[in-house]
Order: C-alpha cells, then structure tokens, then sequence
C-alpha cells in the first residue's frame, strides 16, 4: 500500500501534488520468499528436525542483494508488512500457501544510522515473539541474568521505552511480566527464598546444579541442555550470541497449534561492518544458525559469502556442507536467482512508468507527462534510485518557475556515486573507475587497467551487486549501465575523485591492457579480436589516444573475411560533427568495411570516401580505406576508379598488395581479359587468393571440372590457415560451379555452404549460395522466374551489381534449358542492359552459348581461354545435358 512521500511533499508549496511512496512489482522476489517459506514451514514438524543439532545444514535463510538504490529496503518493509497484514499485500502478490496467522514478521534495520547494535538485535526478536503470550523461560533466565549483571541497576522496560521499543510492539508491555514469571517459577521450583533476585542472585548456581543432575523440580528446563553451560558462562556479549539457541529451544516447546514462524527481515546488511572486520557480522550470523526454526531474510548490496569456505576463521559456519543456498552457483552464472541468493533486478520500462505515474499526481493524472516519464525511464536503466532522483529533479525544476523538459533529464547525478562508492574501500574505487572505461572486462584485465601487482581488489569488486556477470563473450563482468554512466560523467564530489589527467592515464593504462590481452592470444580467438578491437577504439577515440596496435588489429579483423559488425557507438560520425581524430577515421572505416555488407554499396563509396578526403588516416590505413573504397567501386559498376584504387594499393606494396592485385585480375575477368587474369593468378599465391581467381575464369568458361577442382583447393588452403570467411566464400562459389554440372552433388555443396556462412555475415557470397539454388533448380523448377524476382529485389538494395548479372545469367540457363525462346530472348535483353557498361558483357555471350545462337554482328569479343567455339560447346554441353535429366526426375 502506497503512503504519503513526505521529502516529495515538503519538496513543493503545490498542494495539489499528490505524492506516493510508490511500490512497483517485485512478483519474482515475493514467489522466492514464498517458496523458501512454504519449504521450511514443512521442514520444521518434520520428525527428524532437531533445533538443538548444531550440525545440520541450515536452510533458513534468503538474501535479497543488489545495487544501492534499487529497492531493497522498501522489498523489505512491503515482505514484512503483507505477512502482517493481507490486506497490505501488493494485488499483484499472489497469497502464500500458509495461513497469515503462522508467520511472525520483524523486520530490523541494520543501517549505521538506525544505530542498531546487537544487543538491540536480540531484544527486538524477544519483543516481537512475546505476541505468542507463551513462557520463554530459558531465554529469559539466561537475558535477566545478562541484564543485570550489564545494566545495574536499569530495569530492562525503561531501556526498551527509552529506545522506542515498547511502542513498536504491541505485546511488548507484556515481556517484563513474561520474564519475571519465568524467575519466579525457578524460584519456587527451587525453594529458593525470595523471588526474582534470588534466582539469579545467590540461586544461581542452585539452579545450574539442579539443571545438571536434572531434577524434576526443574523437568520444564531440564530438556534444554545447553541452559546450564550458558548460565554458568560470563554474561557477556559473547554468551548473548548464543541466547539465541536458548530462544529457538524455547519456541520449539510451543504446542503447534499455538506457535508462529519467526520471520526476521535483517535489512541493510552491508553495514554490519566491512569485509575484514566482521565483528558483527558474527554474532548475526551466529543467530542464524542457532534458531534454525526461524526464517530470516537479509537485504543488502552484497551477497552472503558464508557458503564459502574461504571464510572459514572470520565467522562460525562455512562453506556449501553449512550453507547449500549461499554457496555459489558457478553452473548458472548470472542468474538473477542461484539457490538462496537473489539478485534484484532493475525494473522492466513497464514497472519504471508505472514507477514515475504513481509518484506523483494531480487531480488523479501523472504530473510528469509522457515524453519526460520516457526519457527518465530509459536514462535509468531500471534503477529506481535514478527515478527517486529524477522526481526530486522535476520537482526542483518546477520550483524554478518553468515546466521541466525532455533536455533537462539528460542528465547524471552525482549521487548515484556516492552511493555506489560509500562501502568501497580505496583499491576497489580505483578499479571501479578504471573498468568504467570498459564494456565488459575480467579480473585479470581489471587489475593491468587500474594499474595494480594483485588481484585481490578487482576480486572483491566482481562481488559487487553493481557489477553484472554473463557466461557469453570474452570477458564475464561489466559494470551497471547507469553506475557506469555516473562515473564517467557525473560531477565526483568524492575525496579521492579523479582529475582529467587521472582519467587520461587510466585510459592509456586499459589501452595497454587490452593490446596484452589481444597479442597474448594465442588461438588466436576471433572473438578476442574483436572485443580488444571495439574497447580499443572506443578508448582511441575519447581520449584522442595514438592509434597504436589498433591498426594490427584492423588489419587481422579485415584478413580473416567474416565481416560481423562491429558494434561501435556513434559509428557513422560524419553525421554528429565530423570526422576530429584519427580513431574516428578508423572506427568509420571498419564500420564502413564491416556495415557493407548490410548496406547499399554507395554508402560504402560514400563513407570511405570521406574518410580518405579527412586525411586522418595513417599511411598503412589509408592502404585500408583505399582497396575498400575500390571493391565497393568494383560492385557499383564503376571499373575504372576501382582500378586506379587497385593499382595505388598494389604500387605501395602494403600489407593488402597482395590482395589489391587480386583485384587487379578479377577486373581483368570482369572485363573479358582472361588470359590476363589466369596469368596474374600464377603470380598471387595463398595471398591473393590465387584457386578462387582461378575458379571464377574457368567456371565462365563452361569448364565447371576445372572451376570445382580450384575451389576445391582454394578450400583446402582456406582450412589450412584458418581463414574462416574465405572458407565459406570460396564453398558459396564451390556450389555454384557445380550446380550448373551435377545436381546431387549441389544438394550437399550448398548444406555445407549454408553451415559456412550462416554465422558470417557475407552477403555477397550469401547472394552467390542463393544463386546457385536456382542454377541447380533450372528447368525443373516451375517457379523459378518468381523466386529469382524475389532475389532480384534482395541484391537491388544491397547495391551488389553484378550479382544482379548473375542472377540474370541463371535465368537464361533456366530458358535455355526448358528451350522457352520468349523467356529467354527477355532475359537475354535484361542481361545486356545490366552489363552495358562492359563490365561482364561476356555474360550475353554465355547466354546465347547456352541457347545455341550465333553472337550478335558488332560485340564485343571476349578472350576466352581456349578459343570462342570450344567455349560455346561447353556451355551448350552443359544444357543438352540438363534437358536429358528432365526425363528422369531427381
């Protein structure tokens, strides 16, 4: 149930602002709590639980843990308060299968603030279980016992009504009268002269030697067996940590039908103390497992490491055999949910609006309207620390005179550091900020960032609720999007903030990381590559560093021919200021490079034409830009600027000569010169890719046995070096050879194709597979013109031009075959409209080959290896032998 925000409503003179504390969801935090709750009600009767084994397991626990500010405290206070109340329950909440009366809720905050000691802990699990109205006799001996050997002379109801205690619960008037009750008892059981002070005065011992030889007169005590040694113990801080087991024994004692199930909320857990002082931590934990008939709930940013044996010294119990719901679950990395531990979440947009309505309202409207609520939702990455901040933020605005804008939330809040920060210690801080830099990292690259000879911080920081762990890509954890936001952008406010040098250092630093991390794989790991590529760019380009090792990088990322996109923010930054530094040239030209093959080839021309007019590239980049620009001048028809690009790359003798004169041949092919190309191919070697261009001569020449048996070995070369793209483009032109000559064997060349390419992203060779289907489909197909349509329109957005030739050649294969002459005298017309430009023109005699038709009077002849006739027997070969088949169905 929502109540009255009181910050917000002293926030704003407008007393028609409603403002609500505002609880959204949580439906998944609940059901864990339900579950764990329904599971130990049920474990408790059962007739081999023990609440005096000291031994056995504990699963009486649950840990909510996350980011400051993402709701764990109000979680808290709405879990106690729905096992309460049902009416206080949440709508969305679905009922627990126990009745509301079988759970007793406490919730206690463990903030500094609240100035909660331990001691303080104890008598509040007293105070709310004295609603049950039952003797706890055992427990109350032992606190009587502390209490007036630690506070002489102070009664124990004026402490608990000076702390506030006694007005909180409602049965807790009755605890002095419980407690006295208790002593009296033993005192009359005993004998004893007097009363309360006697039992615990000079009868101490009577009744410590009584419980010993356990006599009848004290049989209702006699059964706890602890009881003694801890009254005979110094009542110390030490012996009130162990009352607890005192207090379970004694609830165990409450018939069924008259008992309740403690539930202690135990929120704010962080400020029990730091990672190496856990003093407190201790006695709470020894709490735990000394009432292992009651249910706990701990709230707090971290998780609980009891259930590592690590700890073992620092606290009691350890380790997975203790603990089986707190121990780490390494097989379900970055589950929100691993056994006992629960991550909260950010909320889901749907819970931020919701979040933003019910906060604040006018005359039962959303005060903030919905292009603010929008842009505040998704700055905050489903923190609700960033939305409270962000309401606050409205508010202050509107006090301004002036109604808040879209702008006026583009904006980062110094709190969330601080928030984030205030449990760190100074090495940790150091890391935090030096991974903000990065999207993702690893501990070992966590510490070469910031700088550090030990892992330990970077370590400990990974347990932060506020770094997020993923078992896919390179590295495992990366930093809470808008903590990570705040850091690198909000105004520090810190004592140990950062300066700008401090930034720039940090940034050379986690440069130099990621070149280690890149030159010291060695398999070599595509992957790797690209995350050291894309983290090093980024770094270049914010902090204008040299580009460094950065252009090996590029240079191995373009030679292994996959083309995966590199996701790169702000990529296209011609359109956001220009092009400033030479990072910006590079992250646009492997953007350029890679986004090809998704984009129409004039953006390409145009893109890395751009970068090459900035003249920010280094020279051995300029190589790279350079053969791009000129392949996509090449795929756009534009012949003779893709050779004079060609030809530059070449002369320079780079690292991409090689594959510059390959380009040099395939324009030799493309414009009819044969001879040429197949001379340059002896000249290239592995390189140049010298059996593709090889294949791509002979497959035009109708020689598709010489064609197969290049690709073939341009194949076998590929898998040799490992050059994964070139394998799948060299197998694309593999089936499409065959395709033409033996359709059985097309079937498993292009399965295997298809494997190949489909985690690449080619989409020029992917256009060449899809040709091929219709190739090996030509004249058995009745559909065929229809699915080349369909392609056609494919390859007229990607801006690949001969492809589009291609297809067209395919399709008067197909006439040729069915002998459709109407069919094929329009796609023969088609063909020599899309190569008027010279460029594959011998693809109109290929097709008039494949018709048996004489060559128009005035073409163009091309110098085909062998010879014109020989050529076109070939090519007629090829279809005489398709229409022999159409008798025989496949």
């Amino acid at each position: 149930m929502a109540g009255r925000d009181l910050r917000t409503l002293f926030s704003s003179n407008d007393r028609s602002i409603a403002a609500s504390e505002a609880f959204t969801n949580r439906q998944a935090q609940w059901q864990a709590l339900t579950a764990g709750l329904a599971e130990h009600i049920r474990h408790v009767p059962r007739a081999d639980f023990d609440v005096e084994d000291l031994e056995a397991p504990r699963h009486n626990i649950l840990v909510f843990h996350g980011v400051g500010g993402i709701g764990k405290s109000t979680l808290s206070r709405k879990i106690e308060a729905s096992l309460a109340r049902s009416e206080h329950r949440p709508a969305q909440w679905e009922s627990p299968s126990h009745p509301e009366e079988r759970t007793l809720p406490v919730r206690i905050d463990l903030a500094r603030a609240a100035g909660m000691d331990f001691e303080r802990v104890i008598l509040t699990i007293r105070l709310a279980v004295a609603a049950l109205g039952r003797p706890l006799p055992a427990f109350d001996l032992a606190l009587r016992r502390y209490w007036e050997h630690n506070h002489p002379g102070e009664p124990i109801e004026d402490y608990l009504r000076r702390g506030g205690l006694l007005s909180r619960f409602s049965a807790a008037a009755a605890l002095p009268q419980q407690m006295q009750s208790a002593l009296s008892d033993v005192a009359q059981a005993l004998l004893l002269p007097g009363t309360v002070g006697s039992a615990l005065g000079h009868g101490a011992g009577a009744l410590i030697k009584a419980l010993r030889e356990r006599r009848q007169s004290v049989r209702a005590l006699a059964g706890c067996s602890r009881l003694a040694d801890l009254l005979e113990a110094e009542p110390d801080l030490e012996a009130l940590s162990f009352y607890p087991h005192l207090l379970a024994w004694d609830l165990a004692q409450i018939p069924v039908g008259k008992s309740a199930l403690p539930v202690i909320l135990l929120d704010t857990f962080e400020d029990t103390g730091d990672r190496t002082h856990r003093d407190f931590e201790r006695l709470l934990q020894r709490t735990v497992w000394l009432m292992p008939n009651a249910f706990f709930v701990v709230t707090g940013r971290n998780r609980l490491q009891w259930g590592e044996t690590s700890l073992e010294g620092q606290v009691d119990w350890t380790g997975p055999h203790a603990w089986p719901g707190l121990a780490a679950d390494t097989a379900h990395v970055g589950r929100a949910v691993s056994g006992r531990q629960v991550l909260i979440g950010d909320f889901s947009p749907e819970d931020c609006e919701d979040y933003l309505v019910r906060r604040l309202s006018r005359d039962g409207q959303p005060l903030i309207d919905e292009p603010v609520r929008r842009i505040i939702t998704e700055r905050s990455h489903g923190l609700p620390l960033y939305l409270d901040l962000s309401v606050m933020r409205y508010l202050e605005l509107r006090r301004g005179g002036r109604q808040p804008q879209v702008t006026d939330f583009d904006h980062d809040f110094p709190a969330l550091i601080a928030r984030t920060l205030s449990d760190l210690t100074a090495d940790e801080r150091h890391v935090l900020r030096s991974v903000s830099l990065l999207s993702a990292f690893s501990v070992p690259l966590a510490t070469q960032a910031a700088g550090m000879d030990h892992d330990a911080p970077a370590l400990r920081l990974t347990e932060r609720p506020f770094i997020r762990e993923s078992s896919s890509g390179v590295w495992p954890f990366h930093v809470h999007d808008l903590i990570r936001s705040a850091i690198r952008n909000a105004d520090d406010s810190s004592d140990d903030r950062w300066s700008e040098q401090d930034w720039r250092r940090a940034a050379q630093r986690a440069f130099h990381a990621l070149e280690s991390q890149w030159r010291q794989d060695l398999r070599h790991d595509r992957a790797v590559l690209v995350g050291c590529l894309q983290q090093g760019l980024l770094l270049a380009r914010d902090f204008r560093l040299d580009l460094g090792w950065l252009a090996d990088a590029a240079f191995q990322y373009v030679g292994d021919s996959i083309w995966e996109p590199l996701a790169l923010p702000a990529a296209d930054a011609t359109s956001s200021g220009g092009l400033q530094t030479s990072a910006d040239a590079l992250v646009e030209t492997l953007s350029a490079i890679a986004r090809r093959q998704h984009e129409h080839r004039e953006r390409t021309s145009s893109r890395l034409s751009a970068v090459l007019a900035s003249e920010l590239l280094p020279d051995d980049l300029v190589e790279l830009a350079t053969y791009y620009l000129a392949k996509a001048q090449r795929d756009l028809g534009l012949t003779d600027d893709s050779r004079r690009g060609m030809q530059r790359v070449a002369s320079a003798g780079g690292r991409l000569a090689s594959a510059a004169r390959r380009g040099l041949a395939h324009l030799s092919r493309l414009s009819g010169d044969f001879p040429t190309a197949v001379e340059a191919a002896g000249r290239l070697g592995w390189e140049g890719r010298h059996h593709r261009v090889l294949g791509d001569v002979w497959w035009v020449q109708g020689d598709t046995e010489r064609a197969v048996a290049a690709y073939l070995a341009g194949r076998s070369e590929a898998e040799e070096h490992g050059v994964v793209g070139e394998t799948a483009m060299v197998q694309a032109h593999l089936a499409f050879a065959v395709s033409f000559s033996d359709q059985v064997r097309a079937d498993d060349e292009l399965d295997l194709a298809e494997r190949l390419l489909s985690h690449l992203s080619l989409r020029s060779s992917e256009m060449t597979a899809r040709i091929a289907v219709l190739v090996r489909d030509a004249g058995f197909a009745a559909d065929l013109p229809g699915r080349a349509a369909v392609l056609l329109a494919e390859i007229g957005v990607s801006g690949i031009a001969y492809a589009a030739a291609k297809l067209q050649l395919a399709l008067c294969f197909h006439h040729a075959v069915l002998d459709a002459q109407d069919g094929l005298a329009t796609a023969i017309t088609r063909l020599r409209e899309l190569t008027q430009s010279g460029d594959y023109a011998y693809y109109v005699d290929i097709a008039h080959f494949m018709a048996g038709l004489p060559l128009p009077e005035h073409t163009a002849r091309a110098r085909w290896i062998d010879g014109e006739q020989r050529t076109r027997a070939r090519w007629r070969h090829l279809v005489t032998a398709r229409r022999s088949q159409l008798a025989t169905p496949r």
